[in-house]
């Protein structure tokens, strides 16, 4: 049996999405079961948000089993309260909660409209589950807590000593569904909008050199969407990934610098060159589903998602364990900016190979058609 340095930190970094954030209640119910990793700093927007502060305010209460058991209860009272707490303000709302009617109600009407009173039932949740003051005070990580100025569109980041309902509110604050969170005066929106999450400002400011990133939307979605839902969801998903995508490029931007002889003094001005990222992805589980089972609070779902979420972190822990504190473990150029059509091909082939399975030979205009010589299938 391997043996592997005991004292393992590792920053986390929890992308929103809605109902799918189940899977990371996964990914770090099993992270807290082992007992050689400890958590340095957690960046997180919307339900990554939600999940960042059941995990601080469960290690400020009792330790790795108490987050473990907070975040379950945070999660089993999302089902609770859900949607079905507002939609019994208006009794019109609850005839749609069960039929697309829902979706394209909250298209046409703002929620100042038919929630007038700004009822929200997440707001009553953590109210309820999570010591905000005992997360100021006791919670052994730091928080990054994005959220979205209305104003300007820029990312506002809360930190631990400022954590209050409000600013996971405003974390998770979706303009269709929800009044802006109003704090200081200011007016906020989704985190994702801006932050999803912050991944250069954590790389810069944490002590811990290695940060796991928890992706729960699809990079890459090959068909093309017709239908009305379908465009609308896609949209989201392009909208909500290019505040990563622009933060993995300023990392590519920094570390290209350093390559080209700024070495030592970048390296001492800018930790982000040499930095060491990891990622633990949803989107095999989550690229199938449609787009509004984001929006329902649905405990078959989120058992499933947790228990994916599981599954991919014992995964990974078997296999890039060695890989914390030494070199990362994903190459977030490659992964993220490269052109996915050609990486696509790349792993069908790969798969192809790796199975013995033949390949049709590739098409060349004006080429004759391929005879039994021109097989590309290997004895």
């Amino acid at each position: 049996m391997a043996l592997f340095k005991r004292g393992l930190r590792i920053n986390l970094a929890l992308q929103g999405g809605g109902a799918h954030g189940a899977f990371t209640w996964g990914v770090l119910d099993r992270l807290l079961e082992d007992e050689n990793i400890s958590f340095g700093w957690v960046s997180a927007t919307s339900a990554g948000a939600v999940n960042a502060i059941a995990l601080a305010a469960g290690l400020a209460e009792g330790g790795r089993e108490k987050a473990r058991e907070k975040l379950r209860e945070v999660w089993a009272a999302v089902v609770k309260a859900g949607v079905t707490d507002l939609m019994r303000v208006n009794p019109f709302l609850y005839s749609l909660t069960r039929s697309s009617a829902m979706s394209q109600m909250t298209a046409l009407m703002s929620p100042y409209e038919f929630n007038p009173m700004g009822f929200d039932p997440l707001r009553r949740l953590l109210e309820q589950t999570i010591d905000f003051e005992l997360v100021r005070t006791r919670a052994p990580v730091e928080l990054l807590i994005a959220a979205t100025e209305v104003a300007s569109g820029r990312p506002r980041l809360f930190r631990r000593d400022e954590m209050s309902v409000d600013a996971v509110l405003a974390s998770a604050c979706l303009p269709t569904l929800h009044h802006a969170a109003v704090i200081d005066n200011v007016a906020y929106w989704d985190g994702g909008y801006s932050a999803n999450p912050d991944l250069v400002n954590l790389a810069r400011q944490s002590p811990v050199g290695d940060t796991l990133l928890v992706l729960l939307n699809p990079i890459y979605k090959p068909e093309l969407p017709t239908g009305a839902r379908e465009i609308a969801g896609h949209v989201n998903r392009l909208t909500f990934n290019a505040p990563l995508l622009r933060d993995i490029e300023m990392i590519d931007a920094l570390r290209e610098e350093e390559a080209r002889g700024w070495g030592p003094r970048l390296r001492r001005r800018n930790p982000i060159a040499r930095h060491r990222f990891h990622m633990i992805e949803a989107g095999r589980y989550t690229s199938g589903l449609k787009p509004e089972t984001k929006m329902k609070p649905d405990w078959g779902l989120f058992t499933y998602l947790h228990g994916a979420g599981r599954t991919e972190t014992h995964k990974w822990l078997d296999r890039h364990r060695g890989d914390i504190g030494r070199r990362e473990s994903v190459d977030l150029v490659a992964r993220f900016l490269r052109s996915p059509v050609a990486d696509h091909i790349a792993m069908v082939e790969a798969e192809a190979r790796a199975t013995g399975i033949a390949l049709p030979a590739p098409k060349v205009q004006g080429a004759p058609p391929a005879g039994p010589q021109a097989s590309t299938s290997r004895a």
